[in-house]
């Protein structure tokens, strides 16, 4: 990130749930990372109260965070991702052209260094250019990196992932479109509210670092990503 202070979208607020686009580049917590500036002070600041980060998302990866103002709505949450009744949906540039959808039934580490657990994520392609292409993932679990691992698993790393992609590759998109962050950005969060009502359908407008170079390749827009879908994976 640059040395400018980085900055959350405001998605939504109530008095028991604050959601924000989180930028490529922020880490969620200190715990997880010894940058000087993390989401949570920043959420912290726009909610004007103490907030509780509900689920990863990896330093590198922009889009929807939600935080809990409570520790009570904490737990309510923390139930509906254990009963499998969040969904989230992912956009991910990749090498290669996939099949046009499948599921990835593959093990990884739930932790650093730790044992491998069950993981399912379910994909689809939206377009492609050239030998690259965009893909939508939906994981039916939340492991550490899940989705890039399971799409190097697929031999499909993703664009800038000094990680587990290309470094070749990454240069290349550095020079050509000027790409300098993972290509892959958490669209949305959806959750039955914890106190009923409305179900959330929660939506991270595509950054510009992002957005950009997805269109200099005629990526976006994409007519499919709105599209009937339908499950393909067996409920864990």
């Amino acid at each position: 990130m640059s040395d400018s202070q980085p900055e959350l979208l405001l998605l939504y607020r109530d008095k028991h749930l604050l959601a924000v686009s989180k930028p490529s580049g922020l880490a969620v917590h200190r715990g997880w990372s010894q940058d000087r500036i993390t989401a949570l002070p920043l959420a912290r600041r726009m909610a004007g109260c103490r907030v509780h980060p509900i689920h990863r998302l990896d330093r590198p990866t922009s889009g929807v965070l939600l935080f809990a103002l409570d520790q009570e709505t904490t737990r309510r949450v923390q139930r509906s991702f254990e009963a499998a009744e969040v969904t989230k949906r992912y956009l991910a540039l990749v090498r290669g052209i996939p099949p046009q959808q499948g599921v990835i039934d593959h093990p990884v580490p739930r932790t650093p260094r730790g044992e491998r657990v069950p993981a399912i994520t379910e994909f689809r392609r939206l377009g492609s250019f050239e030998r690259f292409s965009l893909v939508e993932a939906r994981p039916r679990t939340g492991r550490l990196h899940q989705i890039r691992r399971h799409l190097k698993h697929l031999t499909h790393p993703l664009v800038g992932d000094v990680r587990y992609g290309k470094g070749d590759i990454n240069r290349h998109f550095r020079q050509r479109f000027g790409l300098h962050r993972l290509a892959l950005h958490a669209l949305e969060l959806s959750l039955p509210h914890p106190y009923g009502g409305d179900f959330l359908s929660l939506r991270a407008p595509l950054p510009e670092d992002l957005e950009g170079p997805l269109r200099a390749m005629g990526l976006w827009p994409t007519a499919t990503l709105d599209g009937p879908r339908q499950s393909l994976a067996p409920a864990p």
